[in-house]
């Protein structure tokens, strides 16, 4: 099918021989899509045609779209402002174009031979509980956003940070091993992303009928938030992790097992799928190694009490801890740690997260930390930042059980859609699988 831009030039061509007696360059011919405040789909500029038709910019647009119109079937109309000609394309070409398409699914796509890489980080869940709300809108961003990058001739590698290490983690085990008396997934006949959640939600309402008692005992509800029994078994815990404790160890590669099977479950009901999946505990030690090395090349700074921090107020911001008092990382430790390997392994040319926007600081502060420890390549990280999903009552909060799980919500779509279309008669024939 012919491109309906050469049939216009064409047209405009011949209008211009028959009209005024005349060749015209066909490069002089500008034939452009319509700008949205006009009314029409494609725009002439007449103006190089004057000097031929010796008359107003208005009146040769004028004769030069009757011409087309009677040219031209696929021309409905036009109107003319100003010297240039805008033209409006029948509902027939519109049709039939879009019959020509509809089977070719990379229609529009453009093709690079050098296409720069992109790597593109969503979902990035915990493994303390199962994916919910915010993870669906998360996971249909970072979907949707590779697959328009890919459109645009870019080469997208979509990868996941599982978060499945820090003291959120241990939350959980800790309150399997207080409550569960050894049940699994299975003997609770639960997913067991499901079921690891469960305790998590257990830890706070323990942590926070502690948390109560110590200040009705007189402690002050700071100093008892760290105090408080469980929360100093959670801490010792998250240290017996990172000193690769065996029993600590197991009962965390158990644990988590349980819940990438429920993670794969849902991951496979949303159609989402990753190049690469990185792990928090695989990658937040590189950060420690590049921390401790710019803390001995005098880039970072160390307090008293131990912790490792950053001094970013010449940027106007403030002192960012990079590793606690006690030795162990954060969410920035790691996050270094990842962009570091992660170039290693892509070389990207971009690299994006796809994070909400009450991680806009966080992002802000990487890439400028990256920047001062020598990493360049910093300057193409970015952060796609999005508003925060949150139900009625204010923001969701999985360790207060305050969430709408992202499978409950799948299966009541599944079940809507099914509801409607039985309703509509366009089940017939169809079997439950």
């Amino acid at each position: 099918m012919k491109r309906i831009e050469e049939t216009l030039k064409e047209a405009v061509l011949k209008a211009i021989k028959e009209l005024y007696k005349s060749e015209v360059p066909e490069k002089q011919i500008s034939i452009q899509k319509t700008r949205k405040e006009f009314e029409g789909d494609y725009t002439v500029n007449v103006f190089p045609f004057l000097r031929f038709s010796k008359k107003s910019p208005e009146l040769t647009a004028q004769e030069t779209g009757n011409f087309l119109t009677d040219e031209v079937p696929e021309i409905a109309g036009f109107n003319v402002i100003k010297g240039f000609l805008n033209i409006t394309l029948t509902s027939g070409y519109w049709l039939n174009f879009f019959e020509s398409i509809k089977d070719n699914k990379t229609y529009g796509f453009k093709k690079r031979e050098n296409p720069e890489t992109v790597v593109l980080e969503f979902s990035s869940p915990n493994t303390n509980k199962p994916l919910h709300l915010g993870h669906i809108r998360n996971n249909l961003l970072g979907w949707s956003t590779a697959k328009i990058l890919e459109a645009n001739g870019k080469k997208v590698i979509k990868v996941n940070l599982v978060n499945d290490r820090g003291i959120h983690i241990c939350k959980s085990m800790l309150a399997w091993q207080k409550l569960a008396e050894g049940k699994t997934p299975a003997d609770a006949g639960k997913k067991g992303d499901h079921f690891v959640g469960d305790y998590y939600v257990a830890f706070d309402k323990e942590y926070k009928k502690q948390i109560s008692e110590l200040v009705k005992n007189g402690l002050p509800e700071d100093k008892a938030k760290n105090e408080a029994p469980w929360m100093k078994e959670a801490r010792l815990m998250l240290k017996k992790w990172e000193n690769e404790d065996p029993e600590v160890r197991k009962l965390w590669e158990t644990m988590n097992d349980w819940v990438y099977e429920g993670f794969d479950e849902t991951y496979k009901k949303l159609g989402i799928r990753f190049d690469k999946i990185y792990y928090e505990s695989q990658t937040y030690l590189r950060g420690k190694e590049v921390i401790l090395d710019a803390l001995e090349k005098g880039i970072l700074q160390k307090k008293e009490d131990g912790t490792v921090y950053i001094d970013l107020t010449s940027e106007g911001l403030d002192e960012k801890v990079l590793l606690r008092s006690d030795g162990t990382a954060l969410y920035m430790t790691q996050d270094v740690g990842t962009a570091i390997i992660r170039y290693e392994d892509y070389k990207f040319d971009e690299a994006a997260y796809v994070v909400g926007n009450e991680q806009d600081y966080h992002f802000k502060v990487l890439k400028i930390v990256l920047k001062k420890l020598g990493y360049d390549w910093a300057d193409s990280i970015s952060h796609i930042s999005y508003g925060m999903v949150e139900l009625p009552d204010g923001k969701m909060k999985s360790r207060e059980g305050t969430v709408v799980d992202a499978d409950d919500l799948i299966e009541e779509m599944i079940q809507t859609a099914k509801e409607k279309s039985e309703e509509l008669g366009k089940l017939d024939g169809y079997s439950e699988k």
